[in-house]
């Protein structure tokens, strides 16, 4: 049986147009009713919250969005704020801004908050990452590995995402940090996920059936390890480079799609 995702993501590569057609946050916005749904940032990544706070509800407000709240989880005593759990009940759509993805796990991981986050999620919630807000929506995410070297074992620091997405490992800013040898790495590591790199200014729409469609001015690359024949991974000798054997790669870019359950592109998808 396909598995069915709870709800709908829009997951960003980072470095996201927010000055010209802005046409990946314009879709982050076409999610909404603009004059009565409430739209939350979500600053918890970044040690700059309000700046960035500041920065997006700039850029919502100019798209149209009545409805903003900015959600600052300083620390984990914020995350059992009830105030700041209503604001999550309230939220149609909560985004995720850049930083470093292990702050939002680490200060929201086992609260009511986060719990409130996967109650909102079942219910029909949006959530839109972008950067570390991104690479966070999976049940395992990356955290740190060498950018523009080619893969060596056991380079690759990984811990528990979100886990609104499954079976898969996201990472961004992809082909401009030379991403693609960790991305393999965690595939090695890892073969029953999906490994999926992601450029800047570019987005996967992801829909309730498993599905996602390209958006964006960069490409999308999905790396597909179930029929790995050898690797080399493991932890003998970590500064030996990785070998690996018969891995697939998709090279999408915008308007390709791909579903998540069949592991196959294919054009079109239901928005």
């Amino acid at each position: 049986m396909e598995e069915k995702l709870e709800g709908s993501l829009i997951i960003i590569g980072g470095a996201e147009d927010k000055k010209g057609d802005k046409k990946i946050l314009r879709e982050v916005c076409r999610k909404l009713d603009k004059d009565n749904d409430l739209l939350v940032v979500t600053t918890v990544a970044s040690e700059l919250p309000e700046e960035l706070g500041y920065e997006y509800r700039n850029v919502f407000e100019k798209l149209g969005v009545k409805n903003i709240k900015i959600l600052n989880i300083k620390d984990r005593k914020d995350a059992y704020d009830k105030n700041n759990v209503s604001i999550i009940e309230e939220a149609a759509l909560v985004f995720f801004t850049g930083g470093d993805q292990l702050r939002i796990t680490s200060l929201l991981g086992g609260t009511p908050i986060y719990q409130k986050m996967l109650n909102a999620y079942e219910d029909g919630c949006i959530f839109v990452g972008t950067s570390a807000g991104a690479s966070v929506m999976s049940a395992t995410m990356i955290i740190t590995g060498p950018d523009d070297e080619s893969p060596k074992k056991c380079t690759l620091k990984m811990a528990p995402g979100l886990g609104l997405i499954k079976d898969v490992i996201i990472d961004q800013h992809f082909a401009q940090r030379g991403r693609v040898g960790r991305l393999l790495v965690g595939i090695a590591e890892n073969p029953q996920s999906l490994g999926i790199g992601i450029d800047e200014d570019t987005a996967i729409v992801v829909n309730e059936e498993g599905e996602f469609k390209v958006i964006g001015s960069g490409a999308v690359y999905v790396i597909d390890g179930s029929n790995i024949t050898y690797s080399n991974v493991s932890e003998q000798y970590p500064d030996e480079l990785l070998s690996i054997f018969n891995v697939k790669l998709y090279v999408l870019k915008s308007g390709d799609s791909f579903n998540l359950n069949t592991k196959k592109p294919f054009s079109g998808v239901k928005s």
